[in-house]
């Protein structure tokens, strides 16, 4: 499911692309996230709704904890898939690591986000950081 490859410039067939502020917190994210879905025609389905705010936060809330912060955020829909695109300084990849049950160091968003998208790309620019591209169908 997760691939380290080039993250696609959203599709050639976008019915709609967005950029969003860098947000500072998750919270921004899920506005955003929110208010580029609101202005879908035909409306996403409410899952699928649901599911690209709990994306969206939690790859920026990833980003703020582990990788220096947000430097772009942008959605995009075309008719089969909304998508949301990621971009943080820090040149690492996301790691799935064993859950803390006590709640003290997380664990559970990466695998969050691979289960809740369709397709995950993950690019690394060099030493200046990385683009991640989550899709999830409509």
């Amino acid at each position: 499911m997760t691939k380290q490859c080039a993250a696609p410039d959203f599709s050639a067939e976008e019915v709609s692309s967005q950029a969003a502020p860098p947000p500072l917190r998750a919270s921004d994210a899920r506005e955003a996230a929110a208010d580029f879905v609101a202005g879908l025609n035909p409306a996403p389905s409410a899952r699928a709704v649901q599911n690209l705010v709990l994306l969206s936060s939690e790859l920026v809330t990833n980003a703020i904890r582990y990788a220096g912060g947000v430097t772009a955020l942008s959605f995009g829909a075309d008719q089969r898939a909304l998508h949301v695109r990621v971009v943080d300084p820090s040149p690492t990849q996301p790691q799935c690591r064993a859950p803390d049950l006590t709640g003290r160091t997380g664990g559970f968003g990466w695998p969050m986000v691979l289960r809740l998208a369709s397709n995950v790309t993950v690019h690394r620019h060099g030493s200046r950081g990385k683009t991640i591209l989550a899709t999830l169908t409509r």
